[in-house]
């Protein structure tokens, strides 16, 4: 039976993305996932039923960490020697990939569930492009989460290995049944209540957000929006106006991280979404599956969910006005918002559907662990 290793920064990452997965992936591998320790890590290897084993990585740049990270890595390979290394997260991949290339590990194998890089400048640019490109260097094979991520991987000439996009492009895919709004009867309320799901940062556009938002509740007391997600206050705060405007409340919501985010999809009418940045935001997918129509910026893995004009609409990022207008218009034109509404669902299950997702994956790997 070959070894898989699946690699992860944070443990979390892997609860979120392999919930599943490597359960069933252990019916024909012996799977171990790895990690930063932490009470997640233990769960995830109750939950899947596979062994665990704890490195410690930081997220972001540190280099005598890192460097410690790298050893580790190494000593477990050396002592574990794997068939195969999958990555995800950009520190996890950068550590695992390197030992892995050292150690002589046969597949080793990224996913770039999203680039830092496009959206940063000067040095941090330049040290972040760097640890991607060694990271594809190190490996033998590379998979981006949609082809917004391929062609950036390419066009920037991070690698010029062939990659290639599995499916549709998500990593996670969506439980139709779990996902489903006739598990949530609609309520008749009045108005028109949008809602965000994310964290709650400058990144993920809340400051556009909350100014398009204001200008239109300031025109239509009817609106609400709804946010849904953790302040991150010390990695990128939003602006003070935008945090004092939310603590106002005055149509806005903010409920903080949710376990379970069904609840809110069911009772809103349209999912708002103005990342400057993603790689595939299970967000959009997840808001689809519950019959909800989008808003979202022209970005990657974004744009390849939405169909503009058929189940959502694709607005500039980082353009206050153009998210107020769109916001207006789906407040303004409820027989054309329930027409997009109606094809959210179904286009969604004809891309992403769970099963679908996780089969392309299966393939894969049965492909490049038997060439080996």
């Amino acid at each position: 039976m070959k070894k898989i290793f699946r690699v992860s920064t944070v443990p979390q990452s892997l609860s979120s993305f392999c919930r599943g997965i490597l359960k069933e992936l252990s019916r024909e591998y012996e799977v171990v996932a790895v990690s930063s320790p932490g009470a997640t890590l233990d769960e995830v290897g109750a939950r899947e039923g596979v062994r665990t084993i704890a490195v410690p990585m930081e997220r972001h740049i540190s280099l005598i960490n890192d460097l410690k990270s790298l050893w580790r890595m190494w000593r477990l390979m050396r002592r574990e020697r794997p068939d195969m290394v999958h990555s995800m997260t950009p520190k996890a991949g950068l550590i695992s990939m390197m030992a892995g290339w050292l150690t002589g590990v046969p597949v080793r194998v990224h996913t770039f569930t999203g680039l830092v890089w496009p959206t940063t400048s000067g040095f941090k640019r330049r040290v972040l492009m760097a640890t991607d490109w060694i990271t594809c260097a190190c490996a033998t094979h590379v998979i981006p989460e949609g082809e917004g991520v391929k062609s950036d991987l390419l066009n920037h000439h991070i690698t010029r290995k062939p990659i290639k996009v599995l499916g549709y492009g998500n990593v996670k895919g969506i439980d139709l049944e779990r996902f489903d709004p006739q598990q949530f009867p609609a309520q008749p309320h009045e108005g028109f209540t949008f809602v965000f799901v994310g964290r709650i940062v400058r990144d993920k556009g809340i400051n556009e957000l909350v100014a398009a938002f204001d200008k239109l509740h300031q025109e239509r007391q009817d609106v609400r929006l709804v946010l849904i997600g953790p302040r991150e206050d010390d990695i990128d705060p939003v602006s003070p106006a935008t945090l004092e405007r939310i603590n106002q409340g005055m149509g806005i919501e903010a409920v903080g991280r949710q376990s379970d985010v069904r609840p809110y999809y069911a009772e809103a009418d349209a999912l708002v979404f103005p990342s400057y940045r993603e790689g595939f935001p299970n967000v959009v997918i997840e808001a689809g599956a519950m019959g909800l129509p989008s808003i979202v910026t022209d970005i990657n893995g974004a744009r390849e969910i939405i169909v503009n004009g058929q189940n959502g609409v694709i607005i500039p990022p980082r353009d206050e006005q153009a998210l107020y207008e769109a916001m207006k218009h789906f407040v303004e034109h409820p027989d054309q918002i329930a027409t997009l509404a109606r094809n959210a669902r179904p286009l969604i299950a004809s891309r992403y559907e769970q099963g679908y997702v996780r089969r392309c994956l299966y393939d894969f790997y049965h492909e490049i662990l038997n060439d080996k």
